[in-house]
């Protein structure tokens, strides 16, 4: 079992920006791939980005050109940073650990962003 902690989340106006962080507990970062996920309220959870083990991205179209995911494999971390945020953005972000060996996911706790003026 992976633990997940996020944490940067917060209150922003739109426009702005945040930057997301996901500590993981494994020595075997190496085998997960990592993603971004949100649920805004009243809606499902959906993805916003991933990252492969070799650092190959994907996000989602409504965040294209505005979010960046990063994986740092030393310090077995992953983040997103958001720019231009929108009150569209506005979501429980959760981060996940996808193991490509057993195909078992994990997920963090969740982060709350807010974008609101």
């Amino acid at each position: 079992q992976v633990q997940l902690v996020e944490s940067g989340g917060g209150l922003v106006q739109p426009g702005g920006s945040l930057r997301l962080s996901c500590a993981t507990s494994t020595n075997s970062f190496r085998f997960y791939a990592m993603g971004w996920y949100r649920q805004a309220p009243g809606k499902q959870r959906e993805l916003v980005a991933t990252i492969t083990r070799a650092g190959i991205t994907n996000y989602a179209d409504s965040v294209k050109g505005r979010f960046t995911i990063n994986r740092d494999n030393a310090k077995n971390t992953v983040s997103l940073q958001m720019n231009s945020l929108k009150p569209e953005d506005t979501a429980v972000y959760y981060c996940n650990a996808h193991n490509v060996l057993t195909t078992k996911d994990n997920w963090g706790q969740g982060t709350q962003v807010t974008v609101s003026s």
